[in-house]
């Protein structure tokens, strides 16, 4: 994490392993109040030429403070309510009274923006459905970011982890503050098992939005083989 000091104050070192600054110290505190920049964030300090964790900076010591006294965490909270869920896209099938049933299989967390939900690469067994907020799906190729595509409220990734749990394809960044709900391999194996009248429209909207990235993708794949003859 090499760095040039320069006139800025502040350069952080965000979850997603990018840097992002310089910036002065109003708009530091306004990332640490909004939940940017926590207190294991790594933070340059320009006056001192060194590398610090955010609670270890003295002019944010004291945000923290009282953050310790009484914040509420971003871990995962079971159970989400029906009117959160009414956003999904692929659950729109279902009845409030279903939606209602559905959320005690699901787990809510936050993602503060540039947190990395899922690595490329890493195992994986949960789907995310996206409550608030926006992320990107990225790769990395020979240390250039390429973005795949966007994602917003209503949508949802992770979907093949349900079935084969195999490694994650892209990575899954978000672009901001973010509300997850999240459904694990194993709580999908129970819901299938217990409200199978939920699940099957789950299943079969999760087929449809397979069938039209696989057509998407054959008529990609189709248009560059007609380019390339031509």
């Amino acid at each position: 994490m090499a760095v040039v000091a320069t006139d800025v104050e502040y350069i952080v070192w965000g979850i997603d392993q990018t840097a992002y600054g310089p910036v002065e110290l109003p708009t530091l505190v306004g990332w640490v109040r909004d939940e940017r920049v926590t207190a294991d964030t790594w933070i340059f300090a320009a006056k001192t030429n060194t590398w610090q964790r955010a609670t270890e900076v003295p002019e944010l010591r004291m945000f923290f403070s009282r953050k310790s006294s009484g914040a509420s965490s971003n871990g995962p909270t079971l159970g989400v309510e029906a009117r959160a869920l009414r956003r999904i896209k692929i659950l729109g099938a279902m009845s409030d009274e279903q939606l209602e049933r559905f959320g005690q299989f699901v787990e809510m967390t936050k993602a503060p923006q540039w947190s990395v939900i899922v690595k490329q690469g890493d195992p994986g067994d949960t789907m995310y459905l996206i409550l608030e907020g926006e992320l990107r799906v990225r790769i990395n190729v020979m240390g250039k970011e390429t973005i795949l595509a966007t994602l917003g409220v209503g949508e949802f990734f992770g979907d093949i982890s349900l079935f084969d749990e195999g490694p994650r394809s892209a990575d899954v960044v978000a672009n901001s503050d973010s509300v997850l709900a999240k459904l694990s391999a194993g709580a999908f194996d129970k819901l299938a098992k217990e409200a199978p009248d939920l699940a099957t429209p789950l299943l079969r909207a999760i087929g449809r939005t397979m069938s039209a990235r696989i057509r998407a993708d054959n008529k990609r794949t189709a248009g560059a083989a007609a380019r390339s003859v031509g």
